[in-house]
């Protein structure tokens, strides 16, 4: 067998051996809150409404971010059920694509051996196994962002005038990225782009581009469900665009404010100990010494830096900063990495066994990760109570929740109407700052059926000695001192459920088989199987 294919084999082996991984790790913890149990949350909504058009949260729009997670979403949860998994393999598959196309990348512009490297670097780091598994839209714009920058380099280095067929795929990454995330799927691209051709010298080269054919082919990937969403809600561009993009850029009153380091830090954790490898990097190599010593022409080691340093500094601007941000930039880091470990290690005996031990140590640092979350945010979640609840809840009742709104609840109870939030609203517009009630009645603004789910406090007074009541509040709610007609039904790890119209009962009451006649929500099932 040719030799190159061999290693080409096993490099496409090691390559589906961590996707492997990451499956088998998303399928070990719970859903983390907020983030996992909102977007999973309005993806599975999405299916049982039928509503393709508006995301909603609760049965309310949510309007933070682009449909593209919560369509693939949806059509995951309808091949393979309402399951942590089903919703973790939308952002896994994207990893697993950001992951192949650095191998096809860095095995054209360098070798086997290091497009390989690259591959374990990114595949065992913290950002490939977490980052890779964790339900919102990060995963997906970086990797739409990655593909859009490869395929634009690959492009722009075809020869004196761009490669139109690469140009165009560039085109449909960015409409991918602007579905996933907005604008930074365009934004990010282009501001990379710019510094490596100025950096470069190639600028010329822009004018060649395939703009007619690449811009009708992004209008027409990205714009169509932009365009339906203003035309059914007049407000959408204004509140999408200025309020949740430019705004929460600009703005210093947004949650998570970090100082300007914050990314730095980030990436040490995200791609550790690959990312000092990659530092190495920055020491002045001429082009001769750069060309010999990896076998990588200088342009693409200019791209890799511009990349990541664009990126970097684009994020370190804006007061706000999470984690996930910065996802974009770790296929570059991890060639870099490869790069500088072929400088500073590959030459070492002891090199081959240095390597092993940091891939097994990070496997095993995600292992333990994975395995753990789930004990400390045991009393955030709220998954200990869904199949008490959804076993004792009819699907006509009515569930009442207040202090915080419970994000994981509805998608593990499977619930199929709202459920109804209780606080003094008035007062909340007034003085909330970002938080989920914000997330709340902002969206009921384009809805006024569905903005009957947020009421007052009085609610409960008035439906107390009614059955087919329930209340979910937080242990200790001060709420609970005063609710007269309604008892305790079931207590969590950090939640409790009441009831209407009932007498006490302990908990062990939650766990008994329900009446034949009484069927439930569909999550009492999936947790008893549990």
């Amino acid at each position: 067998m040719n030799t190159s294919l061999t290693e080409q084999k096993k490099s496409w082996l090691i390559l589906l051996a961590f996707w492997l991984l990451l499956l088998v790790l998303a399928s070990l913890r719970p859903l983390a809150v907020p983030d996992e149990g909102r977007y999973g949350e309005i993806g599975r909504w999405m299916l049982l409404s039928g509503d393709w058009l508006t995301p909603r949260l609760n049965g309310i729009p949510f309007f933070h971010k682009p449909p593209y997670l919560y369509w693939l979403e949806a059509l995951s949860v309808a091949a393979l059920g309402a399951n942590e998994l089903a919703l973790r393999l939308v952002p896994a598959l994207h990893a697993g694509l950001m992951l192949s196309a650095l191998y096809l990348a860095a095995r054209h512009i360098s070798t086997e051996v290091i497009a390989r490297r690259a591959v374990i670097m990114l595949g065992s780091s913290l950002g490939f196994l977490v980052g890779g598994q964790y339900v919102n839209h990060d995963m997906l714009v970086a990797t739409w962002i990655g593909l859009a920058i490869w395929a634009f380099a690959f492009a722009f280095m075809a020869g004196d005038k761009p490669h139109a067929t690469l140009a165009r795929l560039g085109f449909l990454a960015c409409a991918l990225g602007m579905l996933s995330k907005g604008l930074i799927g365009i934004a990010l691209p282009g501001l990379v782009m710019l510094v490596w051709l100025l950096w470069t010298r190639q600028f010329r080269k822009v004018l060649y581009l395939p703009w007619f054919s690449g811009l009708a082919l992004f209008c027409a990937v990205a714009l169509p469900w932009f365009v339906l969403a203003q035309r059914t809600y007049p407000n959408f561009f204004n509140y999408m665009f200025v309020g949740q993009q430019f705004n929460r850029y600009t703005a210093a009153s947004y949650n998570n404010p970090q100082p300007w380091w914050f990314y730095l830090l980030a990436l040490m954790l995200l791609l550790f100990p690959w990312v000092f490898f990659a530092l190495g990097q920055l020491r002045r190599v001429t082009t001769t010494t750069l060309a010999t010593a990896i076998g990588m022409p200088e342009a693409w080691w200019r791209l890799c830096w511009a990349w990541v340093l664009a990126i970097l500094v684009f994020f370190s601007v804006p007061n706000s900063k999470l984690v996930g941000y910065i996802l974009p930039v770790i296929p570059a880091l991890a060639l870099l990495a490869a790069l500088g470990w072929q400088r500073s290690m590959a030459h070492r005996a002891t090199a081959g066994r240095v390597f092993a031990g940091i891939v097994l140590l990070n496997v095993g640092l995600a292992l333990v990760l994975v395995l753990k979350v789930g004990d400390v945010t045991r009393a955030s979640r709220t998954q200990d109570i869904a199949g008490a609840l959804a076993c004792a809840v009819a699907p006509t009742d009515t569930v009442y929740v207040s202090d915080a709104y419970p994000y994981d609840l509805p998608f593990y109870a499977q619930t199929s109407k709202p459920l109804v939030v209780l606080e003094n609203w008035p007062l909340l517009r007034q003085q909330v700052g970002d938080g989920w009630q914000r997330e709340l009645f902002e969206g009921a603004d384009f809805d006024a059926q569905a903005a009957q789910a947020l009421q007052p406090l009085d609610v409960l007074a008035r439906v107390a000695a009614t059955p087919g009541h329930w209340l979910v509040t937080h242990n200790g709610s001060a709420l609970t001192h005063h609710l007269p007609g309604w008892t305790l039904y079931h207590r969590g790890a950090g939640w409790s459920i009441y009831r209407s119209g009932g007498t006490l009962v302990d908990d062990s009451a939650a766990k008994r088989p329900e009446p034949a006649e009484h069927k439930g929500l569909p999550g009492c099932k999936d947790q008893r199987q549990k």
